[in-house]
């Protein structure tokens, strides 16, 4: 398989990277965090996972479109699996890349339970890339906006797909919504950058004929007040006795009802 000629380092990529470099929080407001603000729940990964295999989405359906009987699925960043479970059947393998154990242990427990063949890679894209064979589809949900060095990552992911890859990302940064609170609790404005847009420029500027799809999910929340308020606290630095602050703020900006999602999906290079 023959890649694209692709931009080392072009504007696309360069604008990404800037973007993303917006959103790390100040060393005075991390210094004074009681709680590390990073992390992911893999309980709520896992329940995502579960969730996803009986729901329709564009991202399934071009995928699917891609997918030939008992063909294999890579799912990089795979979480507990969401994006690549519903696509089996028909996949018959399914090969999951993530950098935790624990997320990696989730994937394996559906795999099984739904008695798809699977293997794992512990480790971070595109670093890992090597130890991975090409399936006939690549999927990547929601990880973009981890990857401050877009260009490498998503051109591996072309490297490893022989009919088609498919990228599931919201339209901005999954966090945005919180931008209001860090303004009234921190005097910090927050980024707007990147978007799914840039995202998409950025794979054209790869050498890729990307095609997008925009459409909307529902967003539930099944945190209880107590624990909503506890997340936030945390992602925003603060401890305790901020809770006030932080609920009060919470019944101004609450968290959305829907996400904008936009799906991105394009062809190797032959």
């Amino acid at each position: 398989m023959t890649a694209p000629a692709r931009a080392q380092e072009g504007p696309a990529a360069r604008r990404w990277a800037e973007a993303l470099a917006g959103w790390a929080i100040p060393d005075e407001i991390l210094a004074s965090a009681p709680e590390r603000p990073f992390g992911f729940d893999v309980n709520l990964f896992a329940r995502i996972a579960d969730e996803a295999v009986a729901v329709d989405t564009p991202s399934r359906r071009v995928a699917l479109e891609a997918l030939p009987e008992g063909g294999a699925v890579l799912d990089v960043g795979c979480g507990g699996g969401a994006g690549s479970l519903p696509l089996a059947p028909p996949a018959g393998l399914l090969i999951g890349v993530d950098e935790g154990a624990d997320m990696l242990a989730a994937f394996t427990e559906r795999a099984e339970t739904r008695g798809v063949g699977h293997m794992t890679v512990q480790g971070a894209w595109p670093d890992v890339a090597d130890q991975v064979p090409p399936t006939d589809v690549v999927v990547c949900h929601n990880v973009l906006y981890n990857v401050p060095d877009i260009g490498p990552f998503v051109g591996a992911l072309g490297d490893h797909a022989r009919a088609r890859v498919v990228v599931e990302i919201t339209e901005d940064h999954p966090l945005s919504w919180m931008n209001p609170l860090w303004q009234h609790l921190h005097g910090l404005q927050r980024p707007d950058e990147p978007t799914a847009a840039d995202a998409a420029e950025l794979v054209r500027e790869l050498g890729y004929d990307v095609a997008v799809e925009r459409w909307e999910r529902p967003w539930r929340h099944d945190h209880g007040d107590e624990e909503l308020v506890a997340m936030v606290r945390r992602r925003l630095c603060v401890g305790p006795d901020r809770d006030p602050d932080v609920r009060e703020l919470l019944e101004r900006f609450p968290p959305p009802r829907a996400r904008q999602v936009a799906t991105l999906w394009w062809e190797p290079a032959r």
